[in-house]
């Protein structure tokens, strides 16, 4: 019998307003893996022997069991969450403007998935105690899950990547970078050096790597991308040709993003393509298709409120079995 092909995701869900101050609101939950995770759930699900894992903290209160119940109705498998009495989920608002764009406001400095790590050296994390299963065959997280960390959390996690890897499973970075869960850029640059040298699959936004890095304007920014060991890179750049390359040192190829007739709002955009192009990879697709596949997803999330879509509304997406 085959063995399920498991994908672990680690990060920071946070239950999400969306509205404007003072006014109507509506709750619901999101945060740049999780929407990873509930999309790549979504589009592995018509392929048998699949499933998708998602690693993160919770407390033990009824809106983590909340969180959890949702989770699972959208197919994530929740074995690798660690319940931490004493801790509640982050919080974001969004508010949005008339052009689709969002302003974030957070409380998250105390929320559980901060201390999903924070255990004595002997002891082991859900996730840590997953490191020798054969059936991982992939670990996604981002900048963000690197900036919520402790420095002793974030080398546990930086740790883990590389046993994965060194075993055989493929290690996936998304540079997500918020400078503001940074102490400072120098720190979060030697951080995002380590994982850009662990990854396997590498996903830059342009504009988050420029921010990082300083540089001036986008020649220099694809000039240092290019320049970075991961081996299988690929660029997002907004409404722009999405560029990629799947080995070191070859020629970027592009693949051209997905008109939208009318941006309703921009959140998760980059999550979806994440999915898009790491469902393809696992499913075998060369590296154009998966870029093109999650363009397409991208493109379908914008078009619509909130980080997650209605499943219906992307299930012509859905790739049909290998």
């Amino acid at each position: 019998m085959n063995r399920t092909q498991r994908v672990v995701v680690f990060g920071e869900c946070m239950l999400e307003l969306q509205g404007q101050a003072f006014g109507a609101m509506r709750q619901t939950f999101g945060g740049d893996t999780l929407n990873t995770a509930v999309y790549l759930a979504r589009l592995l699900a018509a392929t048998p022997g699949w499933s998708v894992q998602y690693a993160t903290g919770l407390g033990t209160d009824a809106l983590s069991d909340g969180l959890v119940q949702r989770w699972q109705a959208e197919g994530l498998d929740v074995d690798l969450v660690r319940r931490i009495e004493g801790r509640l989920p982050g919080l974001y608002l969004i508010e949005t403007d008339d052009c689709g764009e969002r302003r974030f406001s957070y409380w998250r400095d105390h929320s559980a998935a901060r201390a999903y790590f924070e255990l004595p050296p002997q002891e082991r994390t859900p996730l840590e105690r997953l490191a020798d299963a054969q059936e991982v065959v992939a670990l996604y997280f981002s900048g963000i899950s690197l900036a919520i960390l402790a420095p002793s959390a974030r080398e546990r996690l930086l740790v883990l990547a590389a046993h994965l890897r060194d075993r055989g499973a493929r290690v996936v970075f998304d540079n997500n970078y918020r400078p503001r869960l940074w102490p400072d850029n120098a720190v979060a640059r030697l951080a995002y050096e380590r994982a850009w040298a662990l990854a396997d699959i590498g996903l830059a936004t342009a504009d988050d790597h420029r921010a990082l890095m300083g540089l001036p304007e986008e020649e220099a920014t694809l000039a240092s991308l290019a320049a970075l060991p991961t081996p299988e890179l690929v660029v997002k750049r907004g409404a722009a040709d999405t560029l990629w390359r799947d080995r070191p040192g070859a020629d970027w190829s592009a693949a051209p993003t997905v008109p939208v007739a009318a941006v309703v709002d921009t959140t998760a955009a980059g999550d979806a393509f994440a999915a898009g192009y790491l469902a393809g990879r696992l499913l075998g697709r060369p590296a154009a298709q998966a870029a093109a596949a999650g363009n397409r997803l991208a493109a379908r999330v914008i078009a619509h409120p909130g980080a997650l879509i209605p499943l219906a509304a992307m299930a012509d997406l859905v790739p049909a079995p290998v």
